[in-house]
């Protein structure tokens, strides 16, 4: 499989690295792929490289303090630096670098968030969003679940956060070391009945609507973090895109556990990712 590495520079002057599968002379479309929070371009490399096997494009890359040279600590960013420096970055890249093919994107979790936040969305041809919710903690179940997770974004991950200047993600079992700032924001987000459509600074309702494409929004019933109405209250905000809702569950996957971030792994690569390069592709005007 093609791979090439890249640096992609952000507005600001910090640089991103990110990685391309596939053979651009005979791509019928380039998908961009938005991580989660706390996540490494490292799980999406295989869905990529499946996306390159159907005649994509795919991009992968890490925001800002999680990429190799660039720890937490060291970098003082959030959630809305994540959106309007490295995602704009990285989608303004891609459209300069690769003018005559359609781009697409696959958002998981916040990397949907990005795909409502960000003005360069309108130079998408579609999206899809997994596990892309609202999170705010009253959805979080069970109850067990809801608990702990208070205690991490509540009482410890702001702890760590203002003392330590960042969080140890990879010591408190929730992925990568995380800025000081994502935290802080994740924090106070989780208790706004709407989660960032309810802060101010953020604008998000109005920037939700600016998106015109057809939008996959994808969540999976044994996802803990994301339940149905966490998602719907999140992708119910792009108003302007044509919106396509599922709802997947391990019946839909040999039995194959999904959860969270489970989509990535690569036993659900015959039954789940099929449904979303099938649709990618179609939004490109081929198959069905």
């Amino acid at each position: 499989m093609n791979r090439t590495s890249h640096a992609i520079p952000c507005t600001d002057g910090f640089i991103l690295r990110a990685n391309l599968f596939g053979a651009p002379a005979t791509a019928k479309a380039l998908v961009l792929l938005h991580p989660a929070t706390g996540v490494t371009e490292r799980m999406y490399a295989v869905f990529a490289t499946h996306l390159a096997e159907q005649g994509f494009l795919a991009l992968t890359y890490n925001y800002r303090g999680l990429q190799a040279g660039t720890p937490a600590k060291s970098v003082k960013a959030g959630f809305s630096t994540w959106a309007d420096l490295d995602v704009e970055a990285v989608t303004h890249w891609a459209a300069a670098e690769f003018p005559d093919l359609p781009l697409l994107a696959v958002g998981h979790s916040f990397g949907g968030h990005a795909i409502g936040l960000c003005d360069s969305s309108r130079l998408l041809s579609g999206a899809v969003m997994i596990a892309s919710q609202a999170g705010c903690l009253r959805f979080i179940r069970p109850t067990a679940e809801r608990l702990r997770v208070t205690a991490l974004l509540k009482l410890i991950g702001p702890f760590c956060a203002r003392v330590m200047g960042y969080v140890p993600g990879r010591k408190l079992g929730i992925g990568e070391d995380l800025p000081a700032q994502v935290m802080l924001e994740w924090c106070r987000w989780t208790s706004l009945p709407s989660y960032f459509f309810d802060d101010p600074t953020m604008n998000a309702v109005e920037r939700f609507r600016r998106p015109r494409m057809p939008v996959l929004a994808i969540g999976f019933n044994d996802d803990p973090w994301a339940p149905p109405e966490a998602i719907d209250l999140m992708s119910g905000h792009l108003v302007n895109c044509a919106l396509e809702r599922r709802q997947y569950g391990p019946a839909d996957s040999q039995g194959q556990a999904i959860g969270h971030l489970g989509f990535f792994r690569d036993r659900h690569a015959t039954t789940l990712w099929p449904q979303v390069s099938e649709w990618l592709a179609r939004q490109v005007g081929e198959g069905a």
